[in-house]
């Protein structure tokens, strides 16, 4: 199967939406500056502990890290039944906004 969307293409959108430089998701992984830049720029892909250290970082699945899908992912975990009743509330409510 043939994925139309390089990793280094969606590492790169998350890194940026977050504000984050290169420098610090590379500090957070444990890895060098120059690793990520060939990450973004297709030279080398994540090692599979480095796959899932970015989604973590990110909140998302190595799924979307990887191009198979094409929605984010909330993490829920540790969340109690009310806070996860908030969340999906908020997440209604801005769908709703978002298609008017």
């Amino acid at each position: 199967m043939y994925y139309n969307y390089k990793i280094g293409d969606r590492i790169k959108e998350l890194r940026q939406s977050r504000n984050l430089t290169q420098q610090v998701l590379a500090q957070r992984l444990g890895i060098t500056k120059s690793v990520i830049s060939a990450y973004e720029n297709a030279i080398a892909y994540p090692s599979y502990d480095n796959l899932i250290g970015i989604a973590d970082i990110f909140s998302v699945s190595t799924d979307y890290l990887l191009g198979r899908y094409s929605e984010r992912n909330i993490s829920i975990t540790n969340l109690t039944e009310s806070q996860i009743e908030l969340v999906s509330a908020l997440v209604h409510e801005f769908k709703k906004v978002n298609t008017k």
